[in-house]
C-alpha cells in the first residue's frame, strides 16, 4: 500500500535537520520503501511517498522526526485505482 507524508519543519530546528539529514538519518526504515521525496522551494516542509504493508514501520519512521517536524501521513490511490471506483458508482 502507497502511502503520502506531508511534512513541516518546526521552527527554529532546520540546522539540527539539516544535520541530521545529511548524516544519512532520513533512510526509511527497513520494511518501508521510499518511492519519491520532495522539497519545499521555501525550505518549510515536504512530501515523500512510500509503501509498505506495515503502517507501524511508517509509525516508527515518523518518530524519530517528531521533534523536528509536523508529519502527516495518509494512504494513497492511484488514477487507474480512483477512476475504477468512480466508474462502478457512476457508470451505469
Amino acid at each position: 500500500m502507497k502511502f503520502m507524508s506531508t511534512y513541516s519543519i518546526i521552527p527554529g530546528t532546520v540546522q539540527e535537520l539539516a544535520e541530521k539529514f545529511l548524516a544519512g538519518e532520513a533512510a526509511p526504515t527497513p520494511g518501508v520503501t521510499l518511492l519519491g521525496r520532495w522539497h519545499k522551494a521555501d525550505c518549510s516542509g515536504g512530501f515523500s511517498l512510500y509503501e509498505t504493508d506495515n503502517a507501524a514501520l511508517l509509525h516508527l519512521g515518523a518518530a524519530k522526526w517528531a521533534d523536528l517536524l509536523d508529519i502527516t501521513i495518509v494512504p494513497v490511490i492511484e488514477d487507474a485505482e480512483a477512476g475504477a471506483n468512480l466508474a462502478a458508482i457512476y457508470r451505469k
